[in-house]
């Protein structure tokens, strides 16, 4: 009789791994279905293969259910509890895990090495740091703190909730780490937007004692890292890095790559490594696409998507449109954008989401149709977010659109009232239209809550070495050399035709105090010390926290052409490439 059930259960499971295998959740049930009326479901392997079939078939209810009906002497197996509990915490709803997981210790059970990483995930997807300190606790407790799938759980857990000194405590206190512990600390530097910290912990981990072999996710991860700062000097070394220990034929490495070079300006290069590439997936289609659009090269993206669409390999996703609708946006081109829009919505069944909003908003605002940005807010299956009005609020100020300004700030105010940027260009939109109460009231409102207007810097890098500006600069080394330059050049750019547009300065004092003040803005600073600081001919980028201005805009074009240089200007929103007295945006931006 023994030996006849030992056979039967052996069968059972065999069938049940053949379901877990294909995925085939409906034989799944109708073979546990039989299981129940045979009286074999209480049996350990069985239930185990029916949480299997539910976890792997993502029908977490039915799992649940398996669970609640297996024997207490059964539940002492922590293998069932880390099944469950593993599925809550990759599907949701997380807090289950979490529940799941005081349950077990509630029960006289010790988690393993399996059961924290699992619970942190959970605390993860949630941002509950209380939570994720409360389990930190138990790691301690029960003496898994050196183990390395756990110390990275801890890692990950503390970047997701923006705790990186946590992180970082966690990593140091590690007697023994591998690729994954690191890997997980230079993601938590990268993803909390600590680039340079995530640059140097990677060239800590190459440098570190012992064989330690990056993997793809450290390449991809300190790649994007170089991307968002445009340090094109750290992402070529991190090229050759890779080059040389074999990872030239990884596509995942090339598509980070192509991303860098476009993100630092090197088009021509990402365009060359975007052709090499074995599989040109979505996700390297997507990289090259965004890439021209980010630098004003509206042809040259949308050439890109036909040529994406022709080769019928991979299908365009909702990134691809958000890159498609960006360029239109930065290139001015309505009628193309409109048509993408609703082609996303037609052919590809692409819901918007808020970020193709932002773009048609953009798009049209800067086009000067406000009525009908308003109709299409007004239409949002969504809630506009701050992109959305923040893009408005742009638009009313190209074309003074005062009553909608103050729409859109109101709304601004709601969702990021800290930011002082967004009374600032309601304040720009008055001085405009000359209403100079409504510039006052602006700047006591900004009084009344302790905002202050950000401050611009541009930065340059000149033989390793970034030198930062800011407007009005008088501490640099070089300054008095780099005002003669502006002196210098203003000369001759005034022989050339130039004309101050002091328009941009709303202050209310007289022009030749606002002349001042556009002379010595950063970038123009870090242009000049460019040009004394290097050969003729080398090509200068200047990176500024904020928008340039139009007037800096318009004299970048004279000194291109003056100097014969090429001078890239990346600001907040875009990239600028003067070159021969033109701007690669050709003034729309």
């Amino acid at each position: 009789m023994y030996q006849t059930m030992v056979r039967a259960i052996s069968h059972y499971t065999s069938l049940l791994q053949t379901c877990i295998n294909s995925k085939a959740i409906e034989p799944g049930k109708q073979l546990h279905a039989h299981l129940i009326l045979n009286g074999l479901t209480s049996h350990a392997p069985i239930a185990t293969k029916l949480l299997n079939l539910y976890t792997a078939c993502n029908s977490l209810s039915n799992a649940h259910l398996v669970f609640d009906r297996i024997l207490p002497n059964q539940l002492t197996n922590l293998f069932l509890w880390n099944i469950l509990i593993r599925a809550f915490a990759w599907n949701g709803p997380y807090s289950i895990a979490i529940s799941l997981y005081h349950q077990l210790l509630r029960g006289g059970l010790e988690p393993d090495n399996f059961t924290f990483p699992f619970v942190l995930k959970a605390c993860s997807a949630l941002s509950d740091v209380q939570q994720g300190r409360i389990v930190h606790q138990d790691v301690a407790r029960f003496g898994w703190e050196c183990d390395v799938f756990v110390g990275a759980g801890l890692i990950d857990m503390y970047s997701k909730c923006g705790c990186v000194y946590d992180a970082r405590q966690v990593f140091d206190e590690m007697p023994v780490r591998d690729v994954v512990v690191w890997n997980s600390m230079l993601a938590a530097y990268a993803h909390n937007g600590l680039a340079e910290d995530a640059l140097s912990l990677c060239n800590a981990m190459v440098l570190s004692p012992g064989v330690l072999r990056p993997t793809v996710a450290t390449l991809v991860t300190v790649v994007s890292a170089a991307a968002d700062i445009a340090a094109v000097t750290q992402g070529r070394e991190i090229h050759g890095f890779s080059w040389r220990h074999g990872f030239e034929g990884e596509d995942k490495v090339g598509t980070a790559l192509v991303d860098m070079y476009a993100k630092c300006g090197s088009l021509t290069v990402a365009r060359m490594l975007f052709e090499r590439l074995k599989e040109t997936r979505v996700v390297s289609w997507n990289a090259m696409i965004a890439g021209y659009a980010m630098h004003g090269l509206a042809t040259e993206a949308l050439a890109l998507f036909e040529e994406m669409k022709r080769e019928g390999e991979v299908t365009p996703d909702h990134i691809t449109f958000v890159g498609v609708l960006s360029a239109c946006s930065h290139g001015g081109l309505m009628d193309e954008g409109r048509k993408f829009f609703d082609a996303m919505v037609r052919e590809y069944s692409i819901e918007p989401t808020v970020q193709h909003y932002t773009c048609m908003v953009d798009l049209l605002g800067h086009s000067g149709q406000l009525n009908e940005v308003c109709d299409l807010i007004r239409k949002m299956s969504m809630k506009p977010d701050s992109g959305v009005w923040g893009s408005l609020l742009n638009g009313c100020k190209l074309h003074g659109n005062v009553e909608l300004g103050e729409l859109a700030l109101e709304k601004l105010i709601e969702l990021e009232p800290r930011d002082a940027g967004n009374y600032v260009i309601l304040s720009n939109i008055y001085a405009q239209a000359g209403k100079w109460e409504g510039v006052a009231r602006v700047r006591k409102l900004m009084k009344e809550k302790g905002l202050k207007k950000s401050i611009a810097c541009s930065w340059i890098k000149v033989k390793n070495k970034v030198h930062g500006f800011l407007v009005g600069d008088l501490s640099h080394y070089k300054s008095e050399e780099i005002y003669a330059e502006l002196d210098r050049l203003g000369g001759l750019m005034i022989e050339a035709g130039y004309v101050p547009d002091i328009g941009p300065v709303f202050h209310d004092v007289e022009d030749d105090e606002k002349m001042g003040m556009v002379f010595s803005h950063s970038e123009r600073l870090a242009i000049a010390f460019g040009l004394i600081s290097t050969p003729p001919g080398t090509k200068l980028l200047i990176t500024k926290n904020l928008r340039v201005c139009d007037d800096c805009h318009v004299v970048i074009k004279f000194i291109s052409k003056i100097t014969e240089r090429e001078i890239t200007v990346r600001d907040v929103n875009r990239y600028h490439h003067f070159k021969d007295g033109t701007c690669s945006c050709g003034d729309y931006w």
